[in-house]
Order: C-alpha cells, then sequence, then structure tokens
C-alpha cells in the first residue's frame, strides 16, 4: 500500500524502525498532553469553504529571509536523523532542495554541516546556547563558511524534558553491556535497517560536535556531552555573542509567550518560530497553534513568524499561515518518511504535503499563499 497520509508513513516507519529511534522520533514528555494538544487543537479549526471563485492560478510561493520558497514549509531541525536512514540529513535535504523549500540541520545531526552543504543548497543550522562559547563560536564559524543562509537559535531546551518513552525503549537509561544488548537485539530484529544503517550509513557520530567530544565512538557519548553542555544561565544578552560571528537572520526558536516575543524582538531577531519543541520539553503548555494568534498581534509586524507543532497535512499549513505564520516548519512528518524509505519517501510527503495544501487554498477561495488572513477560517464553527 502506497502511503497517502502522515499518519502512513508514520505506520511505515513504525515497522522499520527498531523502538529506541522510532520511540524517540515519536515521543513527547511526561505524559504527552502538549504532543496531543498540538495535533488536536490545529484539527479543531474549521477552515471557511468558499465557492464560484475563479481558482484557475493559485500561488503556493512566499519569501522569507531574502529566499524563495515553493510552498510555505520548511523541514525542521531533527536530532540523529542519520540513524532513521543511511546520512539522513544529506538525504532530507536533498528532498527539500527539490521540493524548492529549506531544510534546516540540527546541531545534533549525524552528517555534519560540511557534508550536507557539500551535497546541494546550504541548509539553514540549528543552534543551542552551549557552556562551552569556544567551540559555540567554531560552529557559527562553519556554518558562515559552509554558506548557511539562516541561524535557528534554540532557546527552550536549557535542560531536556522528561521523555518516558526514550527510557522504556532503552533509548536512555542504559549503559555498558545492557544498552550495547538492546540495541544489537533491535538492530537484529529489523534487519531492512541494519543493512541500510551499518553498510552505507557510517560513521554513526554526531558530525557538527565531534571534535568537541574527542574519543566518543557511540550516540550516546555525543548525547551526554551535549546534556552536560546546555546551558541554563542563558539570557537574552547571550545574542550579542552569537552576533560577534554570525552577521545574517537570526531566527528564535521555542518562543510561546508574547512578553518573550517583545524580548526576541528587542534582542535583534528577524525571525521568530512558536514553538514548544514538538511537546518534548514542559508538557503541559499551550499547542503552538494557540498561541500564534497571541504572538502574531504582539510582534507579527517587527520579525518573520514562523510555527511548529502538530502539522501533519496541508490543511494544518493553511491554517497556520491564517492566523498569522508566514510559514511552517514540519518535523515529525519528515522524519516518519525518511524512517519508512529515505529521500524518495520525504519527497513523495512533501508532494502529498504540497497537493492538500493547493487543494484547501482553492476550496477555501485562497490564490494566494502569502495573503491567507483569518478570513479563511470559520469562527462560528462549533
Amino acid at each position: 500500500m502506497k502511503p497517502a497520509s502522515m499518519s502512513d508513513y508514520r505506520e511505515r516507519a513504525r515497522r522499520r524502525l527498531p523502538p529506541m529511534f522510532f520511540e524517540y522520533i515519536d515521543g513527547g514528555s511526561y505524559a504527552e498532553e502538549t504532543l496531543r494538544r498540538n495535533v488536536r487543537d490545529l484539527e479543531s479549526i474549521a477552515l471557511r469553504q468558499r465557492v464560484m471563485r475563479d481558482m484557475s492560478k493559485v500561488d503556493l510561493s512566499t519569501t522569507l529571509f531574502g529566499q524563495t520558497l515553493a510552498m510555505p514549509v520548511a523541514l525542521a531541525p531533527v536530532g540523529m536523523a542519520g540513524m532513521y536512514a543511511s546520512r539522513g540529513e544529506v538525504q532530507a535535504a536533498r528532498a527539500a532542495a527539490g521540493a524548492g523549500i529549506p531544510f534546516c540541520l540540527s546541531t545534533v545531526g549525524v552528517c555534519s554541516i560540511e557534508e550536507v552543504a557539500a551535497a546541494g543548497t546550504p541548509p539553514w543550522f540549528q543552534l543551542y546556547m552551549l557552556k562551552d562559547r569556544g567551540y559555540m563560536r567554531e560552529l557559527i564559524a562553519r556554518a558562515r563558511d559552509a554558506g548557511c543562509p539562516v541561524l535557528v537559535f534554540t532557546v527552550d531546551l536549557p535542560v531536556p524534558g522528561a521523555r518516558y518513552r526514550d527510557v522504556r525503549s532503552g533509548f536512555t537509561g542504559l549503559s555498558g553491556i545492557p544498552a550495547a544488548l538492546n540495541t544489537v537485539w533491535q538492530g537484529a530484529t529489523h534487519p531492512a535497517w541494519s543493512w541500510d544503517l551499518f553498510a552505507h550509513g557510517r560513521p554513526h557520530t554526531l558530525g557538527n560536535v565531534q571534535a568537541a567530544v574527542g574519543g566518543g565512538r557511540r550516540v550516546n557519548d555525543f548525547l551526554g556531552w551535549i546534556a552536560r553542555n546546555f546551558d541554563r544561565s542563558v539570557t537574552w544578552k547571550d545574542l550579542d555573542f552569537v552576533r560577534e560571528t554570525w552577521d545574517g537572520p537570526i531566527v528564535i526558536k521555542g518562543v510561546l509567550d508574547p512578553d518573550d516575543a517583545r524580548d526576541a524582538v528587542r534582542a535583534g531577531a528577524q525571525g521568530l518560530v512558536v514553538s514548544n519543541h514538538g511537546g518534548r520539553q514542559l508538557d503541559g503548555v499551550s499547542s503552538s497553534i494557540a498561541a500564534l494568534p497571541r504572538i502574531a498581534d504582539a510582534v507579527g509586524g517587527d520579525l518573520e513568524l514562523l510555527m511548529d507543532g502538530g502539522v501533519r497535512s496541508g490543511l494544518d499549513v493553511l491554517k497556520a499561515l491564517a492566523l498569522g505564520a508566514r510559514a511552517c516548519l514540519v518535523g515529525r512528518p519528515w522524519a516518519w518518511a525518511l524512517g519508512a524509505g529515505g529521500e524518495p519517501m520525504v519527497s513523495r510527503m512533501l508532494g502529498v504535503l504540497r497537493s492538500e495544501l493547493t487543494t484547501a487554498m482553492i476550496l477555501t477561495g485562497c490564490a494566494q499563499a502569502a495573503s491567507a488572513s483569518t478570513e479563511l477560517l470559520d469562527v462560528a464553527a462549533p
């Protein structure tokens, strides 16, 4: 059966990937209420169907930070994508380039900035504020030298949220022989994934932080270094440090509160991602789509506004545009598609997303994605 919806890609990924990697993609923090809320709140928004309008021409394109996007979507940073398919970040970046949209590379990607940039279009680069400021400076310089056009600075992870699925699957909480046996068993029971990853996907390190970790050889060695280097003392003043090395657009990712959004504007950010980290940090907070209108009212005219969290269709993208976003970052759907079958599946998934968005625009009478507004929403719907 060919995958038709995002849930189909999810199911294919669930079957193909070892549980420890599928649950890492799929799960949220604590009871996962925010993870569910992200999806549920988007589903509850009703579009306003319109008829008898000339929709022979529909324009999905938009402009962000001087780049023209074929549709208002970018691939969000997803950690360790190179463990879902061989050299996964490169495969996803090629699919994004083929669809005419940006790919954002995670700090904790298996493939390095240089490897992804060499494969085609230089990615946006996502960065955490680390205690090791010297290594941060090196990472920013590498992103600049590789031609990365945008720096996405994630601010909602001073400490990782409690992710129970990762403990249950053995992704975290195990060490030594138990950890090794768990990995071997899960790999042996998923032979197609193992062949792809171990025959074609080496090395299994985190390319952007390899030099800092030194002798680390396993993914968990790198994750331990990252966890120890999250900086709880970071403030808006620390953006001055980033600006010393980076002179391109800075996008702040992980804001849910209008006051924080105003602080981002005052700190000189050019973009903002309304995000709760996909429900992977503080559980019980607002969904991204619920927070979006408040932030759009507060700062929508001062910077480029994006949203991520819960987007599962092109209809969801249109709803976010109607509520003030210029574009959506999509995370889990591309990770599921990559885990389901690599670059071809990511390309197919993006085609589905584009088709769904086109149909939604036609049936709501929206000829241009860039001009979407609340006029597209049925505010009287229950």
